[in-house]
């Protein structure tokens, strides 16, 4: 890592107590390969020490501390408005990049069109890296995000391809993507607002790589929130998504798998109330959720056909006769 005016990358890591991952990142980062970039981490509001550990242990990372948790978008969002550089690179505290990941992503920006505004890493399990953690984003007509890959070999996976969205906890992004399609929405607070920029950005003739040379590996939920604001925030946020982005031909075509899916996930969580909670925290964003869907949608460049093609028709998930048998053995 050097500093200079302006570097090329701008790492982002938004942190909330957890000063236990710290070590491993930033250490991590410090053995890149390409060192023309600069670490901004936000801090939540944390009461670990970590804005202190970090300032004592590596004084050339900017810090900038937020008052008390915002969740994700909040945070990278900051991180984003105080950068400078031409690619912006977003990163889980729950990682430990490889050394040529960054260098990887930058030579495959530098390689590609504009158009390629977004590139997704490999993510590979911390605990055992021989299999995949995150390959790429997809997002189903049933309402459900799927990490692409994830639990499978990482040998299927050193291919490049092309996918609906990056995982936000290893992405790069190009500063231009960004101020064409807008920044994450902070009415997420947290999970699935990267899948929502992605879309927003597929809409707008937009398209994410995979860098299958891009390693990283990932805990998985060593960051996250407790499972009942989890439950909470992806009954609502998955509703959003596609309140906001889908047009409304597709969502009465799909209207049977997305009732399906709502059904589905209110039974798998096993947290009625919270998933109730999701259902009214959706219908008080619903207004300035519509107000977003106009002009998202008015400005889409891609057909109706195009994005129907974007979203899939896999749940990706055990079915529910599978869960039911696997209760009574």
């Amino acid at each position: 890592m050097i500093k200079s005016e302006t570097p090329e990358v701008s790492v982002i890591i938004p942190n909330w107590n957890t000063l236990r991952w710290l070590p491993g990142c930033l250490d991590a980062l410090n053995t890149q390969t390409f060192h023309d970039f600069h670490i901004i981490i936000v801090d939540n509001g944390s009461t670990d020490d970590s804005v202190a550990f970090i300032q004592e242990h590596y004084p050339d990372v900017d810090v900038i501390v937020l008052p008390e948790n915002r969740g994700f978008a909040v945070a990278v969002n900051t991180g984003i408005k105080a950068s400078q550089s031409e690619y912006i690179v977003l990163l889980n505290v729950d990682t430990v990049p490889r050394p040529c990941w960054l260098e990887k992503l930058v030579e495959t920006a530098e390689q590609n069109p504009p158009e390629i505004g977004f590139l997704a890493s490999k993510m590979l399990n911390l605990d055992n890296p021989d299999l995949i953690d995150d390959a790429g984003d997809s997002f189903s007509w049933y309402g459900s995000s799927w990490k692409r890959g994830k639990g499978e070999p990482a040998a299927r996976y050193n291919q490049p391809d092309e996918v609906l969205s990056a995982c936000a906890g290893a992405a790069l992004y190009r500063r231009t993507f960004f101020e064409a399609v807008g920044l994450f929405d902070e009415d997420f607070i947290s999970y699935l607002e990267d899948v929502d920029l992605g879309l927003r950005g597929q809409l707008l003739g937009y398209r994410c790589l995979y860098v299958p040379e891009a390693e990283v590996l990932h805990q998985g939920q060593g960051a996250g929130i407790p499972r009942p604001r989890y439950v909470t925030f992806s009954t609502r946020n998955r509703l959003m998504v596609l309140t906001k982005n889908i047009p409304l031909s597709l969502l009465l075509k799909h209207s049977y798998t997305l009732l399906f899916g709502q059904f589905y996930f209110f039974l798998v969580y096993k947290k009625p109330y919270y998933s109730l909670k999701g259902y009214a925290a959706f219908l008080r964003t619903l207004p300035a959720t519509l107000r977003k869907r106009r002009e998202i949608l008015n400005s889409k460049k891609i057909t109706k056909q195009a994005v129907d093609r974007l979203l899939t028709s896999d749940l990706n998930e055990p079915s529910l006769s599978k869960i039911f048998l696997s209760k009574l053995r």
